[in-house]
Parts: structure tokens; sequence; C-alpha cells
């Protein structure tokens, strides 16, 4: 009676499963097979097996195939582990490849193009995948990243930073501007000279004494006689000629006051007028409103006829469906226009600072061409917005 197999709990086939999970050596690998053996008895045995002679049949038909798949799978892994794992920060190459070995499925270098690391990594600074340079301690890389989504957040940070040193760089022109201003303003005033306190007699006492006020001198009245500020006890009529000199002398000073504004009130202006320069765009068509279109192009039946936006493709492309006869058509933005509802409906500002808020129509001025809407949402809801261009609203399909 033949002796029973050995079955998968026993406690060699334990360790011999322990054995095979880890990393084995690699002259023990075969790339073709993607097998691994153990030892060299268990190599010998799979190099004569029926299977790895068919292997190699196919890979005599045509070597250099096989070998530019290899070293294609090995560069393309070994620089996506770099780029996800170390970004591109600089770091030793053998680092990389030894987190990259540890993956017992990995494409072997002994079935590449190059024959040792460091040619592969002359290889990588050759073709401008990864800035190299050799040390003391060996080869270090860093990778050089040229997806074009990252080249468009770099662009746009940098943007984003120029901007705000011109911000900067406004600011502080302005403020220098108020700073020789007030100089200029205090040119004729005398400089304050501080002279040291000195007395003669160590035991006379120090008095200050504050200078008495001047008394205002009164305004001649219109017989040369001069006339004081007129109080409640005295003749009703002086009172009335003095109170509109009062009320001119106040409104000249609210006059400056106005006309003289803080810088924060000039910064919060050059803001806002930055703010209307940026928020118009190119695009404005949206889904939901109501448009008209304006090209023979697509036939006499269609111009000039309102339809409904129900989708947009590439921002400039509507997707209309008009209200006679439900016909649905791709319309270019170049050849809509915006539709004006009656007084007091609902429109939606398409273009402009508050581009996407709806308001209610409110009036309509056809000298200027533009319109006075009443804001219903969003943070400044309730306020009217006055001369807001016709092409800035639509009206909103309900």
């Amino acid at each position: 009676m033949g002796k029973e197999k050995a079955g998968a709990l026993t406690p060699k086939a334990i360790s011999n499963r322990i054995k095979a999970k880890g990393l084995q050596k690699l002259r023990w690998y075969c790339q073709m097979c993607q097998k691994q053996c153990r030892d060299e008895n268990g190599f010998k045995c799979h190099t004569m097996s029926e299977s790895h002679q068919r292997q190699l049949l196919l890979l005599a038909e045509d070597v250099d195939k096989y070998m530019d798949t290899f070293s294609r799978e090995f560069q393309d892994t070994f620089l996506k582990l770099l780029k996800r794992q170390f970004g591109t920060r600089r770091v030793r190459a053998n680092q990389v490849y030894q987190d990259y070995i540890s993956d017992r499925q990995h494409t072997h270098m002994n079935a590449t193009q190059w024959e040792t690391l460091t040619e592969f990594v002359k290889w990588l600074g050759k073709e401008g995948h990864c800035k190299v340079d050799e040390t003391e301690r060996g080869w270090f890389i860093a990778y050089i990243d040229r997806d074009p989504d990252t080249i468009e957040r770099q662009k746009a940070a940098a943007a984003k930073e120029k901007m705000e040193m011109d911000d900067e760089e406004r600011r502080a022109k302005l403020l220098e501007r108020q700073i020789e201003r007030e100089r200029a303003r205090k040119v004729d005033e005398p400089e304050s000279v501080f002279t040291e306190l000195k007395r003669d007699d160590e035991e006379e006492k120090v008095t200050f004494l504050m200078p008495a006020a001047k008394k205002k001198e009164s305004d001649p009245g219109p017989s040369g006689v001069m006339q004081s500020k007129p109080t409640g006890l005295q003749n009703p009529l002086m009172s009335e000629s003095w109170i509109p000199r009062e009320k001119k002398k106040e409104k000249e000073k609210a006059e400056k006051s106005q006309k003289r504004k803080s810088a924060l009130e000039e910064i919060m202006e050059m803001e806002e007028k930055k703010k209307m320069k940026t928020s118009r765009k190119d695009n404005w068509i949206t889904k939901g409103i109501v448009v008209k279109v304006m090209t023979k192009k697509l036939g006499e039946k269609y111009y000039k006829k309102k339809g409904t936006i129900k989708d947009v493709k590439n921002l400039f492309v509507a997707v209309i469906k008009m209200s006679d006869g439900g016909d649905v058509l791709k319309v270019d933005q170049e050849h809509l226009e915006t539709v004006i509802p009656a007084m007091g409906k609902t429109v939606l500002i398409v273009n402009g600072v508050h581009r996407g808020v709806t308001a209610s129509l409110v009036s309509l001025d056809e000298k200027t061409f533009s319109v006075t809407v009443e804001l219903k949402d969003g943070p400044h809801r309730g306020k009217r917005i006055d001369r807001i261009p016709y092409e800035d609203i639509c009206k909103v399909d309900t």
C-alpha cells in the first residue's frame, strides 16, 4: 500500500507556504514563465519542464520584442512608484529600487535592456524623465513631473501669487501717497522744540500755568457793530441771522469730510472695480433660460424663435428645445440672444458680478439699454441693482 500524500495542514505544507510567500533569490526566477523557485534544484526542474521549453520557443521567435516589453514595464512601474511615493523630491535611486523589488511579482531587471541600476539611472537622466546626480553616497534622482494637470496647477498658483504681490504693491503705493499727502499738510505747522527743565533755586516750587483761552472776536454786523454768538436771552432776530451762518459752516465741513476718502475706502473702490472686470466671462448660456435663435442657417422656421436651454456642451454650445413644435437643436452661443420678460417676472443674471443669481425685473431703460432688478437670493438678497445691460439678464423658464 502506497504512502498517503501529506495534507495541507501538516507542518511541512505550512512551512513550504511560508517560504513561498516571501521574496526569493533572483537567480531562481524565470521571467518568461513568471515562476519563482525556492532553490537550485527546483529551478533546474523548472527549466527542464515542457511549459518552460514552449516559452523559450516563443522567446526565440522575437527576442527584441519581449525585451522591449519587459523594459517598458520595468520603466513604467519604477516611475509610477517614484512619482507616487516621493513626488519631485530628491531621493537615493537604490532606496526607490528596494521599494520596487519588495513586490514579489515585479519585472526583474535581468530581463530588461539594462544590466545594472546605474545604467538605468543614467538612461532616465538622458531621456529627461528625472534629474540625476552622483554623490559619494551613490546615485540620486528627482522625478520631473510633466503632467498637463500639474503644469496647469503650477501656472495657476504662480498667477495667484503674482496677483497677490500686485495687490500688496498697490496697497504700499497707496499708503505712500497718503503719507506724502499728510507730510505736505504738516509742512506749514511749526515743529515742537523740547528743552530741558532747569531751575536756579532747588527749594523753589515748580508751577505750570496753562495758557488762557483767547476770546473769539465777534463778526461785525451790517451796521459795523460787533455781534456775538446769540444766546437764548438775546433778540430772536439776531439768532435767526446767526443760524444760516452756522449751517453753512457745518455744510462746508461735511463736504470736506466727504471729499477726503480714507485709504481703506480707496482700496475698497479699487477692489470693487477689479472684481467688476474679472467677473465677466465669455460664456453666458446656462440650463433653464429662454433664448432666441438669431441665425437663418437653421432655416426660416427657427429664425427669431424662442426655446429653452436643456443642456450646455463645451461651455458654448446649447441644446435647445424650441417652444413651437418641441424640436431639439444644437446652436452655438454666438447665434443666440437673451430674452427680457415682462415687469415683475423672474430673470437670471447670466454675466457680471452677480452671475447665477435669480432676480425680479423692476424697470427697463430703453435709452441706456439697461434694466433694474431686485435680487431674490444670495448674500445680497433684496438689494436693487441698476444699469444691468440687456445681455446680462435672461428670462427663466417656469
